[in-house]
């Protein structure tokens, strides 16, 4: 499956995703940092990657509504220390199928997972 990390996760969760078996790329390496949130996704349609971020404005379904994007996957870790981050999205990319999600609003939090379908 094809992932991109937005600039607020750790760029160190890309060698631990691709070891899974996914093309990641980070904004960094688009030379997207810093960039407004229409950028980032829209270079994640572009290239129809599912999008990993902390940003809440991701899940906003007015402005990013299931099936218009290839997915987006809001993490909402009760710590936003690194290591915990990085945990909680590792942990969650194992044992998902991503390709389930596929054009899905996906919110993580450290209770649930939900899940807005096309």
């Amino acid at each position: 499956m094809k992932l991109k990390l937005d600039e607020n996760l750790s760029h160190h969760l890309k060698p631990t995703l691709a070891s899974l078996g996914h093309d990641v790329m980070t904004v960094a390496d688009e030379g997207l940092l810093s960039q407004p949130d229409t950028a980032v996704a829209e270079a994640a349609n572009s290239e129809s990657r599912i999008l990993l971020t902390l940003d809440i404005e991701f899940a906003d379904l007015r402005k990013c509504a299931p099936g218009t994007h290839p997915g987006i996957v809001l993490f909402r870790p009760r710590s936003l220390g690194a290591l915990t981050v990085n945990e909680s999205v590792e942990a969650f990319v194992r044992h998902t199928d991503m390709t389930a999600l596929t054009g899905c609003v996906v919110v993580v939090d450290a209770t649930r997972v939900r899940i807005r379908q096309p």
